[in-house]
């Protein structure tokens, strides 16, 4: 009899640390990250100091995850829309003109969600 409940503990356990693992993975997915992309539109004009961007940025309050230069272009990582948008209208008042400030597509972040979603459909074929 100790032997069974035993057991039934543990399928309670392990059933229970599965559904808080998949729990976490998707809050994780929830969270809605944005990229701002800034570059120019004219040849001969630089890519914009990382610097000046986040003196304008932290000086209107918008917070941000990372400044990043990625070929001739710098990338600004959000935490969320809302932040991306208000980042974006702050910039297009601050840079000079000959710059664009473009929603960039989250490639990554689907495909990841699309790997996650047939890992675990592969998962459940399991057994």
């Amino acid at each position: 009899m100790k032997t069974h409940v035993f057991r039934g503990l543990q399928a309670t356990m392990l059933i229970s640390a599965v559904a808080v693992t998949a729990l976490l993975i998707w809050a994780g997915m929830q969270r809605p990250e944005s990229t701002l992309e800034i570059r120019s539109n004219q040849q001969g004009i630089s890519m914009p100091d990382g610097f000046f961007v986040w003196h304008h940025l932290d000086a209107n309050g918008i917070p941000f995850k990372s400044i990043t230069p990625d070929n001739n272009s710098l990338l600004i990582k959000f935490d969320s829309s809302a932040q991306s948008e208000a980042a974006k209208v702050v910039l297009d008042k601050t840079l000079p003109r000959g710059y664009v400030i473009a929603q960039q597509e989250e490639e990554e972040e689907n495909s990841a969600r699309s790997w996650l979603t047939r890992m675990f459909n592969e998962n459940l074929r399991i057994g």
